[in-house]
Order: C-alpha cells, then sequence, then structure tokens
C-alpha cells in the first residue's frame, strides 16, 4: 500500500491539474486561445487531463486516491454545466 492512496490525496492531484490549465488558458492567454470559434476548449482539456492522471492511479491500483480524483472531476464538470454552459433557448 502507498502512503498516497487517500481520498484526500486524490482529491488534492486532482485538483492541481485543472486549476493550473485554467489559469494557463483564462490568465496568461486572456481569452485568445480559442480553437473553432469554442470558448469551452480549456475546461476539456483540463478534464482530459485529469482522465490520464486517473487511468494512471488506476493501473497502480490506487483505488482511494482515484475515487477523490473522479469525485473532483465530475463536481469540476457539474459546477462547468451549471455556471457556463448557456441555456439553450
Amino acid at each position: 500500500m502507498s502512503k498516497y492512496n487517500s481520498v484526500v490525496a486524490g482529491i488534492i492531484a486532482g485538483s492541481i491539474l485543472p486549476a493550473i490549465s485554467l489559469f494557463v488558458f483564462l490568465y496568461l492567454l486572456k481569452g485568445s486561445f480559442l480553437i473553432f470559434n469554442k470558448p469551452g476548449v480549456p475546461y476539456l482539456v483540463a478534464t482530459g487531463l485529469n482522465l490520464f492522471i486517473i487511468r494512471y492511479c488506476a493501473k497502480k491500483r490506487l483505488d482511494k486516491t482515484t475515487m477523490g480524483m473522479v469525485l473532483v472531476t465530475f463536481v469540476f464538470m457539474l459546477a462547468i454545466f451549471i455556471f457556463k454552459l448557456q441555456p439553450i433557448r
């Protein structure tokens, strides 16, 4: 068993990469980064990075860490769905 196999470690690890990627896209590039005129690409990149780390932790059998990272990714995507997506009218 690894000493990093805990839900708290997963929450921390799952929060770091999306925070870094959102900082890069929103503050360093100042919204000038659009692919095909889609403003949601930074959120997709942040989630994609998290999914690669979730896959790595699952292969290493860090089950509790994986659960924490999945929790953070789910909450992140739910927040994007609620706050960033415009309602279809």
